[in-house]
């Protein structure tokens, strides 16, 4: 049995044997979690008690209902097994064939409190809940009369601080990006011209012609993943699949800091590794051909392998930002909601001056940015669409957020994120030829493989042994589980992850 074995059962019991201690150090450990975490308990009612598997993934059923997208032109290819909703629940998914699977990759990170959490089962049978189901107003120009309360209540109220401009999209994190992008490009003409465009900025645009449409840039780093969006997808840098054949704006990238792992163990490289990222940023800026309205940085680049640098990195390029008037736009798409062990990742970096912009999509259910009030354009209508954003999905963030605050949700990310983060590296000494680099605050955690071909080998296997997992950049495994993650589930994790580490 391994170490985690133990761990992943459950029992009644509160108290170990010393003989037990001996051999499982970590269960008391775990078992201090689970006293600081019964509030996620009780919401777990009726949670499966572990994976459970019936057929391969995907199954029968799932092959059946592909084959029969196949002549859809949604792309099939993508899917790795189709979800039964309604049996699913906390942290399992159950699919088509029965499968119940322990799901720590949640939605691509979207997925904050679980399948069928009680608190947004109960709030979906509320009136307010069915009277934006029955039609969805356009919220530009009719929003409904409860429409201030609720922003106030949910949104408004996690806005960072400094950040007083609330702006939602049409739902995507790409959609919040590409907004804010477009919100930076008009207040640099707004302060570079001092006061409103001119009859020739008027006429010229409607030609795609300077200076109206101005030769403007936003620069992105290498790696880096902001949507894929036709403005955002010239900051894209992950992937080339996701850029290939579209056209894409001339706009500079800079490098991201490649730093070493364990970071105590290369304080001195690291520093002078970010030290470097930071001269090329500056270098970019003071010669770019395209004048850099705006710089754009992931806390953790989430799609790109989960890479990040330390707090003073973060300060460092704020203030080089700043310096240079250049604005600065944190992309919180993926790491906002509590994963990272504080709702907002950057809050960890303790900036002087805030960011001038944080976008947000994913475990907020909706898309849309927060920045300083100098941002707001000084003409309506400039950052628009049908929907400015969506209530059905605001009133879900609202329990959401009710949630998290009230079960303590990211105090349990943050202390089994720690568990997650020391089992892990116990496992990268045990098996050192297939996990390196255990990276990354709260459950936000990433490592690696040897290889691509072994990461995506692995990946299936811990699937077929019921664990939903998923991947990044070239060779990195990402955790991206809810916030109702508990030891209990990291126990189960890591115990079919040794397994299947044996089997390669």
């Amino acid at each position: 049995q391994s170490t985690w074995g133990i761990l992943g059962q459950s029992s009644t019991s509160t108290m170990l044997s010393r003989s037990t201690l001996l051999r499982h150090p970590r269960q008391l450990f775990a078992r201090c979690f689970a006293s600081k975490t019964a509030p996620v308990n009780d919401a777990l009612a009726g949670e499966p008690s572990g994976p459970s598997m019936n057929t391969p993934v995907p199954g029968p059923k799932s092959k059946e209902l592909l084959k029969r997208m196949e002549s859809y032109n949604q792309d099939y290819r993508t899917i790795y097994f189709f979800l039964d909703l309604e049996r699913s629940k906390g942290n399992y998914a159950v699919d088509a064939d029965g499968n119940s699977l322990l799901d720590v990759y949640g939605q691509i990170a979207s997925l904050p409190l679980g399948y069928n959490h009680p608190a947004l089962l109960e709030a979906a049978k509320n009136n307010k809940f069915l009277s934006v189901l029955a039609q969805r107003p356009a919220l530009g120009i009719m929003p409904p009369t409860d429409w201030p309360t609720n922003l106030e209540k949910s949104l408004n109220s996690i806005a960072p601080k400094g950040l007083t401009e609330t702006f939602m999209a049409c739902g995507c994190g790409s959609s919040a990006n590409e907004n804010a992008y477009k919100a930076v490009f008009m207040w640099y003409r707004q302060r570079e011209r001092g006061g409103n465009p001119t009859q020739e900025d008027m006429e010229s645009c409607m030609l795609n012609s300077s200076p109206g449409s101005p030769d403007l840039s936003i620069l992105s780093f290498d790696k880096a993943f902001h949507g894929r969006l036709f403005g955002c997808l010239s900051t894209t840098r992950s992937k080339p699949i996701h850029k290939v054949d579209i056209p894409a704006f001339d706009w500079p990238m800079a490098p991201f800091p490649k730093l070493k792992y364990p970071l105590a163990e290369h304080a001195q490289e690291n520093r002078a590794e970010e030290q470097r990222s930071l001269a090329a940023v500056e270098k970019i800026i003071d010669s770019a051909a395209k004048k850099v309205a705006g710089l754009i940085v992931e806390p953790i680049q989430a799609e790109g392998g989960d890479n990040s640098a330390s707090a003073w990195y973060f300060n460092e390029l704020r203030n080089l930002c700043a310096r240079k008037n250049v604005a600065f736009i944190v992309d919180e798409v993926q790491t906002g909601g509590g994963a990272s062990g504080t709702f907002w990742a950057h809050e960890q970096w303790n900036l002087t001056n805030p960011p001038d912009f944080v976008t947000f999509a994913k475990k907020l259910q909706v898309a849309g940015y927060f920045a300083k009030p100098e941002f707001r354009p000084a003409h309506s209508y400039r950052i628009f669409n049908t929907w400015m954003g969506d209530p059905l999905r605001l009133l879900q963030f609202e329990v959401i957020l009710d949630t998290i605050r009230k079960d303590n949700l990211i105090e349990n990310t943050k202390r089994t994120g720690q568990y997650l983060t020391e089992n892990l590296n116990t496992l990268a000494q045990r098996y050192p030829q297939h996990i390196k680099n255990v990276r990354g605050p709260g459950t936000f955690i990433g490592f690696d493989a040897p290889d691509t071909a072994t990461r995506d080998k692995v990946i299936t296997q811990l699937r077929n042994k019921g664990i939903n997992a998923g991947g990044c950049g070239e060779v990195t495994y990402r955790l991206r589980p809810a916030l109702i993650f508990t030891p209990k589930h990291a126990d189960i994790y890591l115990n079919v992850l040794e397994d299947v580490l044996k089997q390669n």
